[in-house]
């Protein structure tokens, strides 16, 4: 029992002294704090005097400063005596809970220990009151000290303001004067600081404003990035055909009795470059040395056929061997077959024979067209060939005879569709059999020739018959690794441009020349149709009733829609209507374009078999029913209007949702002066009762089609 009092009565001192450490270190916190208080209101009494002064006199704002102050101390001090009052309740209950203690240890008979117990705390209690005597007589002090520093700076500071009255009475006439000056000032700096903010140390990773993004400017070859300019407005820059140097009077007498009194600009640029380019004849080159290639990149209907049509027929004017001198590769039937015509208008009476390659007609009558065996062995039939690719291809590998050694000009319209579609290996298998040693031996021999290579003194002792190629395109690719697999030689770019006519102040006129990516026909008015998908079709039927649109061309994405669309319209009536697209036989596609182009079918749907290079006559308007994917497809597209300088509108039906993609693709591609034009429903729905029976039609159409393919 004895040990238990010990261990119970020394817990109770620990927990006292600890008590009592806690009180002095709150103590001395509030002792700092009061300390920091009187400090702060001392640097603050002079600017709290000088803003509560009114100008005039000593007003009421210097009091106002000093109830202000004396408040704050007053509140000081109560805190003060607080603290100190709970340091006392703590004390006063922990001398309770002692005397409770020693009355119970008096129960139980330990005299001994209280006496100890006794004399302890006596000795603990004086020091405690020593230093709780001390610390009430410190803060006293202090506070009888600040209010002797407080007494003596009022006064003070109401000397100063009886003395200084009079001079604020004029100073405050040179403020009144002073504040405009001083605000406009401080707008300025506050201006210069948001504009010019201070520098620091802080390191700006980035930020949410939102900056132009600076285009990569494409390092690009010199004939690339410095082309040969051909001005793209036809009318304005027309060239009477006798003004191009170096046209043989034969061609001079065909041009004119086809109707043709003067060239286009890309015509006028591009045939002198070519006949320069064989001014020794075709067999060599200009001063013997191998000539430069030529690529033309300039809009639909600028007249690129003819550009190469007429110096490939002078240069061979002469030729006294038929030999394959001249072909022309192109990616679509009716492409073809459009060149081949011109070249047969041209070659007429000069003996040049033109072969036309498609696969219309069978693969031994076209055998039979371009080679004849002889006892002496097989001689060509063609001076220049028009062909397919894919057709061209077979016939390189499965025709006895047939043979490209003497190949001169190398002709690839719609280039860039040629070096997208995959036919890499086509241009390969050309330039290998153009440059293929032949076994027989003889007098061929020393005009054989090989793959070129650097000029060395022993490659220019045998004349070789250089090999040319002429690149034609309305978007002609600029990207070099493309065109580095066509492997050009010194390539020549001739490209088109816009012409644009500013008026200065002085009334000139100057031409100011902008290059964009891609051009279109100068007489060419764009509009795009904002729509739903289920009110397309009555959009194609409002222009086709309403606006009595004539001849007008309108594009799908596949066969499927093409076909589709063609009977839903034939299903509704009131218009001649018909489909051109690789669904249908050669014939039948050729039927329908003379009709198109007499004005017996006012409108012809169709896939973008007829979106490439094919010069459909009289076409009035262009609706793209399906919005195109590509850039270079709308280009060639809205190209089958507005041919050779006449006007022509193009349509889009865009739906809503691809209406932001559409307008960027135009935008990158610098084409910016599309219209929106949109139809309202209240003009739609005269036609929809109508637009329902021909949905109804169909259906069952479709199905009998289904129903017979199946049989």
């Amino acid at each position: 029992m004895a040990l238990f009092c010990i261990n119970r009565y020394a817990g109770e001192e620990e927990q006292q002294e600890e008590a009592e450490d806690r009180a002095r270190v709150l103590l001395e916190r509030l002792r700092q704090q009061a300390k920091a208080r009187q400090l702060k209101k001392q640097r603050e009494a002079q600017p709290e005097g000088e803003e509560g002064e009114i100008p005039g006199g000593a007003g009421p704002g210097g009091e106002l400063g000093e109830e202000r102050g004396k408040r704050k101390r007053e509140s000081e001090e109560q805190s003060c005596e607080q603290g100190q009052k709970t340091l006392k309740k703590k004390q006063r209950s922990h001398s309770s809970s002692e005397e409770r203690a020693d009355t119970e240890e008096a129960a139980d008979g330990s005299t001994p220990l209280k006496k100890k117990k006794k004399e302890n705390r006596r000795k603990s209690k004086v020091p405690q009151e020593r230093t709780e005597a001390d610390s009430e007589e410190d803060i006293k002090q202090r506070e009888n000290r600040s209010n002797l520093k407080n007494k003596s700076s009022k006064r003070k500071k109401r000397d100063e303001e009886t003395e200084g009255a009079e001079t604020r009475n004029k100073e405050n006439s040179e403020r009144a004067e002073g504040n405009e000056s001083t605000k406009k000032e401080l707008s300025l700096a506050a201006s210069e600081e948001e504009a010019n903010p201070p520098p620091s140390s802080l390191v700006v990773l980035a930020d949410y404003d939102r900056r132009p993004v600076q285009k990569v400017q494409p390092f690009l070859p010199q004939w690339l990035a410095q082309p040969k300019l051909v001005q793209k407005r036809i009318k304005d820059n027309l060239v009477p055909i006798r003004d191009v140097p170096g046209i043989h009077p034969r061609l001079l007498k065909k041009l004119q009795m086809n109707g043709i009194e003067s060239f286009f600009p890309v015509q006028a640029e591009v045939i002198p470059a070519v006949l320069q380019s064989a001014s020794n004849g075709y067999l060599m080159g200009q001063g013997g040395y191998r000539p430069k290639d030529i690529c033309v990149s300039a809009p639909t209907g600028s007249g690129k056929t003819l550009s190469f049509v007429i110096p490939v027929v002078q240069v061979l004017l002469d030729r006294v061997v038929c030999q394959v001198r001249a072909l022309v590769v192109l990616p679509t039937k009716e492409l073809a077959q459009q060149v081949s015509k011109v070249f047969n208008i041209y070659t007429d009476g000069t003996g040049l024979k033109v072969v036309l390659i498609t696969g219309q007609k069978s693969f031994a009558k076209e055998q039979e067209m371009l080679v004849q065996k002889k006892v002496t062995g097989y001689c060509s039939l063609a001076d220049i060939i028009v062909a397919t690719p894919g057709r061209l291809t077979d016939h390189i590998s499965q025709t006895p005879g047939f043979s490209l050694t003497e190949l001169r000009f190398l002709i690839i319209d719609e280039a860039d569709r040629m070096i997208d579609d995959m036919h890499q290996n086509c241009l390969n298998q050309i330039v290998k059999a153009a440059f293929q040693v032949e076994n027989d031996s003889g007098s061929n021999v020393l005009f054989q020739r090989t793959k070129p290579g650097p000029l060395t003194a022993a490659s220019s002792c045998y004349p070789q018959i250089p090999l040319q190629k002429l690149l034609f395109s309305a978007t002609l690719t600029q990207d070099p690794e493309k065109l580095q697999q066509l492997d050009l030689f010194q390539p020549r770019l001739f490209t088109s441009v816009y012409s644009e006519k500013k008026t200065l102040g002085d009334g000139t006129e100057t031409e100011q020349e902008t290059n964009k990516k891609y051009t279109l026909p100068e007489g060419l008015l764009q509009c795009y149709v904002p729509c739903d998908l289920n009110s397309k079709p009555l959009l194609l039927l409002h222009f086709m009733l309403t606006m009595k649109f004539t001849r007008v061309l309108c594009f799908t994405n596949s066969r499927e829609a093409s076909h589709r669309l063609f009977l839903l319209v034939q299903a509704f009536g009131g218009v001649t209507v018909a489909e051109f697209s690789s669904r249908l036989p050669p014939n039948e596609r050729q039927r329908t374009m003379k009709e198109f182009e007499q004005g017996k079918i006012q409108l012809l749907i169709s896939t973008d078999a007829t979106a490439r290079g094919i010069d459909v006559k009289g076409v009035n308007y262009v609706i793209n029913y399906d919005a195109p994917q590509f850039i270079r497809t709308y280009v060639h597209r809205v190209g089958r209007t507005a041919r050779a300088g006449k006007a022509g509108v193009a349509f889009s039906l865009v739906l809503r949702i691809q209406e932001r993609r559409f307008l960027r693709m135009l935008k990158d591609a610098g084409i910016q002066d599309i219209k929106k034009h949109p139809v309202k429903g209240n003009s739609l729905k005269p036609l929809v009762q109508q637009y329902e029976e021909a949905l109804r039609r169909l259906e069952k159409t479709v199905k009998n089609e289904r129903a017979q393919k199946r049989a």
